[in-house]
């Protein structure tokens, strides 16, 4: 089995292929993901709340997250594994963002995902794939805005909310993102 890359991702869809994405925290069940061919496994910050029993996703810091990534990256070798990149671990400046996509990518991560598409991040979208390093973008219901949502609320629900998310992601692909998470 080769190793899943981005152009794996392109091909699957240029030849309309679905594409399996699960979500894995530690070595074993990454094994088990590998075993069952799954084109990419995100390691989300949502192991703040599952693993680790926080009642959010902020808790959770970069140096954390590297630990998970690390171990899941160990278990899956040819899987695609992008790292979840934590709440205000890219929110400050380009510079940090870039630093700490590069912590992901150092300890086993193919590509990073990142919430939202205000200003900063369509440049660190585009600054990191310059970079060389893939961008997962996400949009829709992003936890890491939850207080500035009103909490876990359905996005998208009127035709100018929709249009407002469908117009953001043609910007996060313009800026280089290869896939987006809409949730």
């Amino acid at each position: 089995m080769a190793k899943k890359t981005v152009t794996t991702f392109q091909n699957l869809k240029n030849n309309s292929e679905k594409i399996a994405m699960l979500t894995a925290y530690d070595y074993s069940t990454a094994q088990i993901l590998e075993k069952a061919n799954i084109d990419a496994i995100l390691v989300g910050d949502s192991l703040a709340m599952v693993a680790l029993g926080h009642e959010n996703t902020y808790n959770i810091t970069i140096e954390e997250m590297l630990i998970f990534v690390r171990a899941v990256a160990r278990g899956a070798k040819n899987s695609f594994i992008i790292g979840d990149m934590p709440f205000v671990s890219y929110n400050l400046s380009i510079e940090q963002g870039l630093e700490n996509a590069g912590k992901m990518i150092a300890s086993g991560a193919n590509a990073v995902k990142i919430e939202g598409c205000n200003e900063h991040i369509l440049a660190l979208t585009k600054r990191l794939v310059e970079s060389g390093i893939p961008v997962l973008a996400h949009l829709g219901l992003t936890p890491q805005l939850l207080n500035t949502l009103g909490g876990y609320r359905i996005q998208g629900k009127t035709a100018e909310q929709a249009e407002f998310i469908l117009e953001c992601a043609k910007q996060l692909q313009d800026a280089g993102a290869f896939a987006v998470v809409l949730e």
